[in-house]
């Protein structure tokens, strides 16, 4: 059924909703990094992932009544498979390069969702969400060019290489969701994910999986849960508004992982990162008031 259009309580509504994913994956990543030093290994934390994510999405495509294999299969199956590269690639960059410059190529993906929605969907993106997106970067670059000058003769090119590529697949899976979105319940979009994760990442990893202790498991299962909550959020944004517009507002993920850090690693931000991220909030804001003011004129 074709998604009504959007008005100004539905544009609200998506902020929410990637406000919501942007917490859920920035909990995620937070049960990684514990499971991590624990010494699961990264594969093994992403087949574990999958398998809670599979249970929790056939839960809810049940109760909602749908097929669990939806209407566009084969789009559904490519959001699987390009979700699963821009992941596999996101990690490598993630374990070859300095955590502050491999974040800053991930974030550069609402940049290749904006193109990517004007090549595929049409959308063109408006001053509101030119300005968010700007805004974030600069943010980024305030919390990462420290680490860009230190290390520039030093740089890992296959691992950039990998982030980049990590970064358009995230954002050629949300231009694809955001096709989906129109005829998919969220749980079967979400489901695809999971479906070509759990056997990758098992077939690929067997070898290094270990069996967890009792409160290992408990940290591999919240690694599900706030996954499903991440992919959830952005699902339903992506149903109520735009994909550049609605990713856009990921960037608000970093605040939430920075007070993770601190509450939970004893990780004291520093300057770079507190002027970084008061530039994304205001990029954030200026999202959502300049659309609220653009809808009531």
């Amino acid at each position: 059924m074709p998604v009504a259009p959007a008005t100004e309580s539905s544009l609200m509504s998506g902020a929410h909703y990637m406000l919501l994913s942007a917490f859920g994956f920035a909990v995620m990543g937070a049960l990684v990094k514990i499971a991590g030093a624990a010494d699961i290994s990264l594969l093994q934390i992403i087949a574990v992932r999958a398998a809670v994510s599979i249970a929790l999405s056939l839960a809810a495509i049940r109760r909602a009544g749908r097929h669990p294999l939806g209407e566009r299969r084969g789009w559904l199956l490519a959001r699987g498979v390009v979700g699963f590269a821009s992941l596999t690639c996101v990690y490598y960059a993630v374990l070859h390069l300095p955590y502050a410059q491999a974040t800053l190529l991930q974030y550069l993906h609402p940049v290749f969702t904006s193109a990517l929605a004007f090549l595929i969907l049409r959308e063109i993106p408006g001053f509101p969400t030119v300005a968010c997106v700007v805004l974030s970067l600069l943010g980024l670059l305030a919390m990462v060019a420290p680490a860009f000058a230190t290390d520039a003769n030093t740089l890992d090119w296959v691992a950039i290489c990998a982030g980049l590529a990590g970064a358009f697949g995230s954002g050629l899976a949300y231009t694809i969701v955001r096709k989906l979105a129109v005829t998919e319940h969220p749980s079967v979009i979400v489901l695809y994910f999971p479906m070509v994760c759990l056997p990758a990442a098992t077939l690929i990893g067997w070898n290094d999986f270990i069996w967890p202790t009792w409160d290992l498991w408990l940290v591999l299962l919240g690694v599900g849960v706030f996954t499903q909550v991440g992919q959830i959020g952005l699902t339903k944004a992506m149903q109520t508004d735009s994909a550049s517009r609605a990713t856009s507002l990921s960037y608000v993920q970093i605040i939430f992982a920075a007070l993770l850090g601190l509450v939970l690693f004893s990780e004291i931000p520093d300057i770079g990162t507190i002027v970084g991220g008061c530039l994304i909030m205001m990029g954030a804001l200026a999202n959502m008031l300049l659309h609220r003011r653009d809808s009531k004129s």
